[in-house]
């Protein structure tokens, strides 16, 4: 079975694309390549177990295994060592990522409180795309009763774009709400 997102991408996005930057080959217009999830926990260092509970939300999220992310060096200011586990994230690829995508733009981001759309100045030069969570209760996967720590993510959305604008296009074009008004 073909994710939704994905069969929009190839029917309707696709040509609109190419119309709209008036590409000559297919394989010119951008692309999605992978979405990471990062999530970054300072916590951990005092409290190892809030890294597994923090792991398990993620797999339910995303339907894959998070790997854990170590510090990279010491700061003795934080109580930090080399190599001590202090988050996870996980990259999705293929259509495992069309589907997270779809669930997260139609599902997760119209459930923030007071949502006005997503900023438009997080594109970072090469057409992608980071997004900073709050909190993880807006996806519909986590029972808000269960959860006992809240806890914030960052979502980066990979492109094969060169620029910013032809990514920024692709992304209205998937359903992406961009604050309206709001110009670089």
């Amino acid at each position: 079975m073909v994710p939704r997102l994905k069969e929009k991408f190839r029917k309707e996005i696709v040509p609109a694309m190419m119309k709209e930057f008036s590409y000559k080959n297919i394989m010119e217009v951008p692309r999605l390549t992978k979405v990471v999830i990062n999530v970054g926990l300072g916590e951990a260092i005092q409290n190892i177990k809030l890294l597994e509970t923090v792991q398990k939300e993620i797999a339910q999220i995303t339907g894959q295994r998070p790997v854990q992310t170590r510090a990279k060096k010491a700061i003795a200011a934080f109580k930090l060592r080399k190599g001590v586990p202090i988050g996870c994230m996980v990259t999705l690829r293929g259509d495992r990522m069309y589907e997270f995508l779809d669930r997260f733009i139609n599902l997760s981001l119209p459930r923030i409180r007071d949502f006005k759309g997503v900023p438009t100045k997080s594109f970072d030069g090469h057409g992608n795309y980071t997004l900073g969570i709050k909190e993880q209760l807006i996806f519909p996967e986590i029972d808000a009763d269960k959860v006992d720590f809240i806890y914030g993510m960052d979502i980066t959305i990979c492109t094969t774009a060169k620029t910013d604008e032809e990514a920024m296009a692709l992304l209205k074009h998937l359903g992406m709400p961009f604050r309206k008004g709001i110009k670089k």
